[in-house]
Parts: structure tokens; sequence; C-alpha cells
């Protein structure tokens, strides 16, 4: 599968996506440095998110609607209040697409509903993504769905069955190409609360890429997961963590996303294929190898002993296995200590 001219699959390097989410902390000037940041990090795609307050939720500052627990990273606030202050304007969003093209990277975003997917049509985005807390959405999956275009899902928090019925529903309502992203919906995920050997059966069980929405510290999940066959990868990204943001905390600067990009890709390349023997890159070091080896000056007729023969390095002479076949034999000519063994020199 295609997303813009990127091949997505096992047969490429991962897709890997830096998502600004609300690391903009409501400055476009720091959106667009954050594009340029993650362009020259070679991260393959830059992810927003489209909706506002009213789309997302009600304005209330009590009960369900506020923030109360003290864990949370946004605690002591209103989800409102918050979403106000994550959200990517909708005018910024023509003039973020714009400087990311014009950098080579493909751009995308995540609809929160139905008027957000008509906004992102107009600006003709390559494909779609939903987030965790959406995958159960099944009405605005279809309305994804009807563009044809690929559809990226986090399946945080989603069981099998639900996400049976978000990949038919997907499916049903026209969706070809299909990503699955493995996804523990904390922020940040520890390491241990990741399960990444779900990516592999989650390839089998619904027959599309998968890949994972990773929301731990560091790259050594993300690089585990592409020897587990994900090919997409994608991360949140700010300028530097100590400015703050909504999504700071568990977002890579540009040097982490940079070591991203190279260990994933390190990772894919590594994975080959089964192999055994000597490969091509190989071939120069066979000399290395121990092999057998005359260590005395003999005669013509001398008798080959534990003494004047002997498993050393260069591998120039017989391989080491035919040590006791060997002795007990006769030289058919002088030789020199140093001389490899060779069955012609044998009587």
């Amino acid at each position: 599968m295609f997303i813009a001219k990127r091949e997505i699959g096992k047969n490429n390097p991962p897709f890997v996506i830096a998502e600004m989410s609300g690391n903009h902390n409501q400055s476009l000037e720091r959106a667009l440095e954050i594009v340029e940041a993650a362009a020259k990090t070679g991260a393959d795609a830059l992810k927003i998110q489209t909706y506002t307050p009213d789309t997302m939720t009600l304005d209330l500052d009590d009960g369900e609607f506020y923030i109360s627990d003290s864990k949370s990273l946004w605690a002591g606030t209103s989800l409102y209040k918050l979403y106000g202050e994550a959200y990517t304007p909708w005018e910024w969003h023509k003039p973020i697409f714009d400087r990311a093209r014009q950098l080579g990277m493909i751009v995308f975003s995540t609809p929160f509903d139905a008027s957000a997917v008509d906004f992102l049509e107009s600006l003709d985005v390559p494909c779609y993504k939903i987030a965790s807390f959406e995958n159960t959405d099944l009405p605005l999956i279809r309305r994804v769905a009807t563009t044809g275009k690929p559809l990226i899902i986090s399946t945080g928090m989603a069981t099998i069955a639900e996400l049976d019925d978000t990949v038919k529903a997907a499916r049903e309502a026209g969706c070809k190409d299909l990503i699955l992203l493995k996804c523990t919906s904390t922020y940040p995920a520890t390491a241990g609360n990741t399960n990444i050997l779900t990516i592999p059966h989650m390839r089998e069980l619904f027959g599309c890429e998968t890949g994972l929405s990773d929301h731990t510290m560091g790259v050594g999940v993300s690089v585990a997961s592409v020897a587990l066959g994900a090919t997409v990868i994608e991360k949140h990204f700010t300028l530097n963590r100590a400015d703050g943001g909504v999504d700071s905390a568990f977002s890579m600067e540009p040097s982490e996303m940079l070591q991203l990009v190279m260990e994933t890709k390190r990772a894919w390349e590594a994975m080959g294929q089964v192999s055994y023997g000597v490969t091509e890159a190989e071939k120069k070091s066979i000399v290395f190898k121990r092999s057998l080896y005359i260590v005395e000056d003999l005669k013509a007729g001398d008798v080959l002993t534990i003494d004047n023969v002997r498993a050393i390095r260069p591998g120039l002479g017989l391989a080491t296995k035919y040590l006791d076949i060997v002795l007990g034999s006769k030289l058919k000519l002088p030789v020199k200590r140093g001389t490899a063994l060779s069955w012609d020199l044998l009587e």
C-alpha cells in the first residue's frame, strides 16, 4: 500500500510519523518550527489533530467534565479548557501543510468529527488517522473510510471484538488500505505495559499492516516493534520538553527523533531473511577462521603428529574437522613451518 508516493510494508523502512498534537503551544510560528525540525530528523510524515473544543466536549467545569485525577498530566482543568489549549486552529492547517510539503514531508491529520473530515478533504490530505479514544466511533470511521484514502487506526483500550467491529466498518465503507497501530493509552506509557507482541498477532488476525503508536520514552520499544514486523511508527514530537505544553512530557525532541528514524531503519535492515553460511560481505573474513597448519620444518616421509600439526589462524589450510584423519599420514615432500596443510602434500 502507499501513502502519497511512500510505499508502506515489510519491504520498506518503517514509516515514521512525527505527531505535533498540541506542542505548538498556541503559536503558529512555533508550529512551523516544529515542522522544520521534524523534516530535518528524516521523519516521513508530520501529523496534527483537527478539532475544536466544541466538537470535542461541553463547556462545563465540574463532574466528569473536570480532570480531578491527581496522577493525570492534565489534572486541575476541564476537558473544554484542555482542548482549548491543545487544539490547532483550523486556519493554521494550510500554512502547516504547505510548509511540510515544501520540505518533502507527507502531512495529514486526525479528525474527531465529520466536520473535520470535510475540512481536511478540502486540503487534500493523503490519508487519515483515528485516535485510540475514537476507535469505537463507528460513524466517524465510516465517514473517513468513504474518502477511499488509507486509514491508520490506533488500537488503545480496544478489545478484539471492538477492533473487529471497527475493521469491518472501515472496510465495508470503502477502506482498502488499513493500518492498525498498537497503542497504550497512558501518558507516558511504560515498556512493561506496551505488549508489542500484539503487533504480529493483529497483522495475522486482521490481514493488514500494523505498527506502533508509541507513548514510551526513548527509542527501545519502537526499535523492538520493528523487529516484530511494525511497518509504521508514530511518536509525539516537540522542539523542547522544557518549553512545556499539553503533550510535551511524553514527546521526543529533535535529536531523539533523529535517533528513532536511524535506529528503526537499522532494525528493519537487520531483519533481512533466514540466512546461514558465508555472506558476500563475510568472504574476506574467512581467512581469520582456524585451519590446519604445519608448525615444524618437516622432511618428505615424516609422519604428521599432534606436535607438528595444529589448528591455528588463518583459515587457508584444511578444515580443523580433518585433524584426526590426517594424523599418522606421511608427507610426500618437505614442507616448512607455517605451511597450510592440503591433501596434495600427503601420501
